[in-house]
């Protein structure tokens, strides 16, 4: 949930605007787009009013939303049940100039395969796509992401499905995922050899295709270090190509 009250949220964000920090934020793990008990489903855009309030704060100019749940109905019955859900967000705060992310998921019981986002992401020019490359890299068992092509493959899809401006200034996270046949199970440091993906060959894709997203790192507590690290194969990648 959140927790900061309004003089917190506006001292960080006065402190990373001077800073040159862009900030986002994400909202409440519990909410339910796809929930089927309806009281507990439309709570959800109280907690997304909430967050959207805290970003104002920040100068945050991103929130990030989880998809939703398909453990107890069918994939088709959860999208529905999600997109009637963003629709009234669409309509209640729509106009806040905040994006709204919707995340990939790594659990294969939950809606947020890169397609099913992207299907939400159309109900309105306010939602956008965050893709989680770890997390489509375990609901696909470790296949998902072995080349560069593999990653090029996404920024294309999303320029083709919802336009070039959302593949250009996509929200990502990464970080290694460890997985079962599940899905994702728990998230990882870059030193893993086991699990992936692998941050370089993204780092590549990123130089050819010529776009500029924010990538949050996720890696399970050596965030800043790896950080460094997909910085540092960034500049390499692009002094390379």
């Amino acid at each position: 949930g959140i927790s900061a009250g309004p003089e917190v949220l506006s001292a960080i964000g006065k402190e990373a605007a001077k800073a040159g920090i862009y900030l986002s934020s994400h909202a409440p793990y519990f909410i339910s787009l796809s929930g089927v008990e309806e009281e507990k489903r439309l709570k959800s855009l109280d907690y997304i009013g909430k967050s959207l309030w805290a970003a104002e704060l920040l100068g945050a100019d991103t929130i990030v939303i989880h998809s939703g749940s398909a453990a107890k109905i069918s994939r088709e019955e959860a999208m529905a049940l999600s997109k009637d859900t963003l629709s009234r967000v669409a309509d209640a705060f729509g106009d806040t100039g905040i994006r709204l992310g919707i995340e990939t998921m790594g659990k294969i019981n939950q809606l947020g395969t890169l397609e099913e986002v992207i299907e939400q992401c159309r109900l309105s020019p306010v939602f956008a796509p965050v893709v989680d490359f770890g997390h489509l890299n375990a609901r696909h068992l470790g296949d998902a992401f072995r080349s560069v092509d593999d990653y090029r493959r996404v920024f294309c899809t999303i320029g083709e499905k919802l336009g070039d401006a959302y593949a250009r200034d996509l929200h990502c996270h990464f970080s290694k995922i460890e997985y079962t046949k599940a899905g994702e199970k728990k998230h990882l440091t870059f030193a893993d050899e086991v699990f992936g993906p692998s941050f370089e060959p993204l780092a590549e894709a990123i130089v050819r295709e010529g776009v500029s997203p924010r990538i949050i790192c996720e890696s399970a507590g050596t965030q800043a270090e790896d950080a460094l690290y997909m910085k540092q194969a960034w500049m390499r990648a692009r002094e390379l190509l």
